[in-house]
């Protein structure tokens, strides 16, 4: 048996999602400013890590999408 959520609730979680959402934008942001300015300042170290972190982030977005699109299927 699954458990749905009420349209009232739906929008919380939208909310919460939505939030989340956007302090992710907004990390993905710095990450690159801050990769950037390491780049041209000569240092290529930051590169690989910076990717991976930016992939990571892709991903979770991605995943909230999914959820959203599954959550708001029912």
């Amino acid at each position: 048996m699954k458990r749905f959520f009420t349209p009232a609730q739906q929008i919380i979680v939208i909310d919460g999602m939505l939030a989340f959402a956007s302090l992710l934008l907004i990390l993905q942001l710095w990450l690159l400013s801050a990769t950037m300015e390491s780049y041209l300042g000569g240092d290529y170290s930051v590169i690989l890590p910076a990717a991976i972190v930016s992939v990571l982030c892709l991903t979770l977005n991605g995943g909230l999408l999914y959820y959203l699109k599954r959550m708001t299927r029912a």
